[in-house]
């Protein structure tokens, strides 16, 4: 994959702000040019309607816990919400360029943007796409004074984070909107693109309110037919009168299948069409699979170990930090448990990222400086501490339980003690989400390939930097307006400094340099024992045509033929 910053540096998006027409072209090639040599070894091109028909079962690792996309942070609602919802503008297919949505036509012009929407459009429920459904969704998600906003238990910290910076937005009749910024904001129309910026109908919102967690009335391509919570088995039908190109089977089921193994012998034997959730055995199990292929990419995510410095006072201390970075020896996780479908972390973005900084390294392994830095920390004498983790693999961790027992063999070498708790992905999320946890496991798949995707969504603490006690480089859970994403609780105020300039940075080369410095931070600041970057990895099997990889959003089950 080639360089974000390397093809976006030839434009700002100063120039969106020349003209409607002009601002569409940018837009597309603000991501468009490193989305062109973004592939995956997919077949298949989705080239029109036409219609192969029949059921595609996708099987995967953990279920779904909500189908309301304002209503969680996990990747698996995703995979869901995004066959049932369409967004206002959307990445092209395998790519993480920008193209027409529910809405034609796009203009940035300093703090404001405007878009002209789709005129031919329902929801499934028969109801017409309006630009007052996307003012609903809008208050729905972050104003707490509209009629039907579902509560901040509810509501999921994604909305302040996508579109916190948003002043308000305005109806211009059926079929335009302006969306005002309460700053310049330069991730606004990847924002924009995220499934969490989808569009739910004004109708639904004000008859089904939280019903909607169960019961969703998208435009996407699929409809829901049934949820079959028991059995962790979601069925979608085909919307018959969807705008756009497909779908082209008639069903699709979301399946789990927990076992790496199990999913892999399920894709071979074609009771799954598709799988992702892979770990090293399993893709080996599909490459020597007669009947499936594995597809892979370089993916735009992290895998890390993150310190509840509001919980744990040790961890408090950066030379504590630092030590346990260097006492857990991630290189052998890559290499020997994930076995070459990672490599090792040493910030917060990959290399594609724009603002990726090339002179840092990953912590060597070594465990007398380790020891040492516990020494001048004063926990020579070791203490304990609770490593929760998932249980089933992720894309940035394809191997959680190997990883955690590898965590807690090294650390007890530097006197240690490392209690490993292990969970379901959904409790999980709650159980980190609300501080519970020591110390976690956890990881990303960026929504929109933004570097302010990876340092503002997960290490920024979401609060003024006035709001950071002197002398203090973390903040309690409890804080008003925390950033639960931040489940380090990390609040260092350089680093806050920099990605708040970057945000309303226009030029790419000055947003670059900001991104450098913060990555830098972050390295010897060590919130994180940062792990990996890993591939995207899927199985096909044989009978399937028009799979495309994403790296964000997707997956895009409206261009899959059946053959």
């Amino acid at each position: 994959m080639a360089s974000r910053d390397r093809l976006t540096d030839r434009r700002s998006f100063l120039k969106a702000a020349g003209g409607a027409a002009a601002a569409a072209t940018l837009a597309g090639c603000i991501g468009g040019e490193t989305g062109d040599e973004t592939t995956s070894s997919g077949d298949g091109t989705g080239d029109g309607n036409g219609g192969s028909g029949g059921t595609l079962t996708y099987a995967r690792g953990s279920s779904s816990g909500s189908l309301d996309f304002q209503n969680s942070t996990s990747g698996e609602v995703a995979k869901v919400t995004n066959q049932l919802y369409d967004t206002l503008i959307a990445f092209k297919p395998g790519k993480t360029s920008l193209t027409e949505g529910l809405a034609t036509n796009w203009n940035v012009d300093g703090k404001t943007v405007t878009l002209d929407l789709r005129k031919d459009v329902k929801f499934h429920s028969g109801e017409d796409f309006t630009a007052d459904d996307f003012v609903a969704t809008y208050r729905r998600f972050v104003d707490e004074d509209y009629e039907y906003y579902p509560g901040k238990k509810y509501a999921s910290s994604y909305g302040p984070y996508t579109l916190g910076v948003v002043k308000d937005v305005k109806a211009d009749g059926d079929h335009k909107l302006t969306i005002n910024l309460e700053k310049k904001y330069a991730p606004i129309l990847p924002n924009l693109a995220m499934f969490v910026s989808a569009v739910h109908s004004k109708k639904a919102i004000e008859e089904k309110g939280k019903g909607l967690k169960s019961d969703p009335d998208g435009t996407g391509p699929f409809k829901l037919k049934n949820w079959d919570q028991s059995n962790n088995r979601v069925r979608l039908e085909k919307n018959e009168d969807y705008w756009g190109d497909g779908p082209y089977v008639d069903e699709v089921v979301f399946t789990v299948v927990g076992n790496n193994t199990s999913r892999a012998q399920t894709l071979d034997s074609g009771d799954a069409q598709i799988i992702d959730g892979l770990g090293a055995q399993s893709s080996q199990q599909v490459k020597k699979s007669g009947n499936a292929e594995l597809v892979s990419d370089a993916g735009i995510n992290i895998g890390y170990m993150a310190f509840n410095m509001a919980k744990v006072e040790a961890f408090q201390k950066k030379k504590v930090r630092q030590a346990i970075s260097h006492a857990i020896n991630t290189k052998a996780i890559v290499d020997t448990i994930f076995k070459g479908i990672a490599k090792e972390a040493n910030q917060p973005i990959p290399s594609s990222v724009m603002g990726y900084n090339d002179s840092l390294s990953p912590y060597a392994y070594d465990k007398e400086k380790a020891q040492k830095l516990l020494n001048e920390a004063g926990y020579g004498d070791g203490f304990s501490f609770e490593l929760a983790t998932f249980k089933n693999p992720r894309t940035y961790n394809p191997s959680p339980i190997q990883a955690a027992q590898t965590v807690k063999s090294n650390l007890k070498e530097v006197g240690i003690d490392v209690t490993i708790n292990q969970q379901a992905f959904d409790p999980f999320l709650n159980y980190t989400e609300t501080g519970k946890h020591d110390a976690c496991f956890l990881g990303w798949m960026t929504d929109n390939a933004d570097p302010d995707n990876f340092h503002y969504a997960l290490l920024h603490p979401g609060v003024s930097i006035d709001d950071v006690p002197d002398g203090q480089d973390w903040i309690s859970f409890d804080t008003d307006g925390f950033n639960t994403l931040n489940v380090a609780g990390w609040a260092n105020t350089d680093f806050m400094k920099l990605v708040e300039d970057a945000q309303v940075t226009y030029d790419n080369e000055a947003r670059k340099k900001k991104y450098k410095k913060a990555g830098k931070i972050a390295h010897d600041e060590a919130p994180w024992v940062f792990m990996d970057h890993a591939k995207d990895l899927r199985g096909v099997h044989n009978s399937v045509s028009g799979f495309k990889l994403a790296p964000i959003s997707g997956p895009y089950l409206r261009l899959v033929k059946l053959n």
